[in-house]
């Protein structure tokens, strides 16, 4: 293959009839525009940004973490992250002021990217949020400067005074501006991979095998079974979304019909909650891998969040599913259901780092490149309390089995750990919402 007609910011990508698909990182090929180093591979793995969100908070008594490295104990909450917890650093104490002043979820959650002040009374004013920030500057070197994506739809109603935009975005581009969520998976595979966001009749790997056979010819043994891995990867999505919708199952909002009284689209939103969000896990994982995207969020809910969990069997009522109650009311029972839904949010956040922990790039593994932050905008759904905010940062390089514990102390500001997660990619403002000094520690 041509290397050079293949070139984009100086990087090498797949091509096909309306389709460009970047490559994984690579040991024999200056992959992402890099030059060789002597002794070196040719291409350094970037350090990429995922945050993710549940809304409504946790359960009171299982949000927890004592001790550090291998002898730290999580609560039941955070048990499935277990075999992560000597890459998992525990944040407590860290809140946004700005958010304390409406007490409700879409103040709470409406900055909590940003720490800035949350207009009422029918304006929609938040701030830029740190990950578009990054994506304006540190993401502007990628084909996707920020992948936005979520499993519950925005919510356009008002509650209290406040706009439920609010409880449906974290990312937002200005502080007039959510970032636009992307709820379709087969949107958001053409977002990575597609020239165009239409969708085409051809699959992305058909159109791009013949420069695939081009490449695999002149790389070493290794990079061709990294190359035959990540187009099996692709293909096993393009299989998913093609099949998502189709069992006539529905695991999230709950419509006022029992069967649909128009045409189903083509390309629909999964069905099951739990198939939805690995999809979406699976396409942000394969936005890192080819570093077509170095920025990413993943909504799972909304605060204020209407979803219900038919696929997990209910402990409090037995025989049944988690859908007798709303995700919302749910919060405020704070029950073994309420503690069974909390963990099955960890088993996807599980799920994503096993993903990214099982990819090598060089030296290190994908999660080892990727700061994974969890986040929810209050502690205790049925308090609403956000004097602090329930925090926890996989991988990215940071020292992990770690509690830092900022209860009590001064300058407890969120924007603080967002000013230091910036700094460790090269982006560092003066000021970032009411912070102005980073956190060193982290």
């Amino acid at each position: 293959m041509n290397m050079k007609s293949h070139q984009f910011s100086r990087r090498a990508f797949l091509r096909g009839t309306g389709v460009t698909m970047a490559l994984p990182w690579m040991e024999s090929v200056n992959v992402w525009g890099d030059e060789p180093k002597k002794n070196r591979p040719a291409s350094e793995a970037p350090l990429r940004l995922c945050v993710t969100f549940s809304g409504n908070g946790f359960h009171s008594k299982e949000w927890w973490a004592k001790g550090e490295g291998k002898a730290m104990e999580l609560g039941k909450v955070l048990a499935p992250l277990n075999e992560f917890k000597e890459k998992l650093l525990f944040v407590r104490g860290l809140y946004h002021e700005e958010a304390r002043k409406g007490n409700i979820h879409s103040s709470q959650t409406g900055n909590m990217l940003s720490g800035a002040p949350i207009a009422s009374g029918g304006e929609i004013r938040s701030g830029t949020s740190f990950d578009q920030l990054l994506a304006q500057t540190y993401g502007r070197s990628t084909k996707v400067p920020s992948l936005v994506l979520a499993c519950e739809k925005s919510n356009p109603s008002v509650h209290k005074n406040y706009s439920m935009l609010y409880s449906s975005h974290i990312s937002w581009s200005s502080p007039t501006t959510p970032t636009p969520l992307e709820l379709y998976p087969a949107l958001a595979f053409d977002r990575l991979f597609k020239d165009d966001a239409s969708p085409a009749d051809k699959s992305v790997l058909d159109a791009v095998l013949a420069d695939a056979q081009d490449l695999r010819r002149g790389i070493s043994t290794s990079d061709q079974r990294k190359l035959d891995e990540y187009l099996d990867s692709v293909r096993e999505v393009e299989k998913r979304i093609e099949n998502a919708g189709k069992r006539g199952e529905l695991q999230g909002w709950r419509p006022t019909l029992d069967k649909p009284n128009i045409q189903r689209p083509a390309d629909g939103i999964p069905q099951d909650i739990g198939e939805h969000m690995r999809l979406m896990i699976d396409l942000l994982v394969l936005g890192f891998q080819t570093d077509t995207t170095r920025i990413t969020t993943l909504k799972f809910n909304n605060d204020h969040s209407a979803l219900r969990f038919p696929n997990l069997p209910s402990i409090q009522q037995v025989g049944h599913g988690i859908d007798y109650m709303i995700h919302h009311l749910l919060s405020h029972s704070d029950g073994e259901d309420w503690l069974k839904v909390n963990q099955f949010f960890m088993e996807q956040l599980a799920y994503l780092a096993r993903k990214l922990d099982a990819i090598r790039e060089g030296e290190h593994t994908l999660l080892d490149n990727t700061m994974l932050m969890h986040c929810s905008s209050m502690m205790i759904g049925a308090k609403h309390n956000n004097d602090e905010l329930p925090i926890i940062v996989l991988g990215g390089g940071l020292k992990g089995g770690r509690v830092l514990d900022y209860t009590g102390k001064p300058e407890r500001q969120m924007c603080r750990l967002f000013m230091a997660m910036m700094d460790k990619m090269s982006v560092r403002p003066k000021t970032f919402g009411d912070a102005k000094m980073m956190l060193e520690e982290v």
